[in-house]
């Protein structure tokens, strides 16, 4: 089992942790140490003890709210979700396109006009001629 050496607080300790964990160790080490900084710059020199205390209750606090934040996401993705799988599921609609129909009556009578418009033309033709 790895020995890791590790500075909080201007402190020294060592600590154990398994095999292939020694860079999750530092990484947590950092931020308590960082935490523990913050409290040694604001109070000043305190007990061991203590500023590993307020250190701790600090990074527990700054996890809750983002733990609180996790959760809202969840379950706001989790309504995005439902969402999409409603949409999905959802027939697709085609668009309806009406195409207007020309009565019968009134075609019939279109192409009479029209049949008479060529035969005057054609008279017009003849007499002109």
């Amino acid at each position: 089992m790895p020995h890791v050496e590790i500075a909080i607080g201007g402190r020294t300790f060592e600590v154990a942790c398994q095999e292939g964990e020694e860079h999750f160790l530092q990484s947590a080490a950092a931020m308590l140490n960082e935490e523990a900084s913050h409290m040694s710059a604001q109070i000043g020199r305190m007990p061991e003890a203590k500023m590993l205390l307020m250190s701790g209750l600090m990074l527990a606090d700054k996890t809750a709210g983002l733990e609180e934040k996790v959760k809202e996401a969840e379950t706001r993705m989790a309504q995005l979700q439902a969402r999409i799988d409603t949409l999905e599921v959802r027939p697709t609609q085609t668009e309806r396109v009406e195409v207007p129909v020309i009565p019968a009556e009134v075609s019939d009578a279109m192409a009479q006009i029209a049949a008479r418009a060529e035969a005057l033309a054609a008279e017009v033709e003849r007499r002109a001629g």
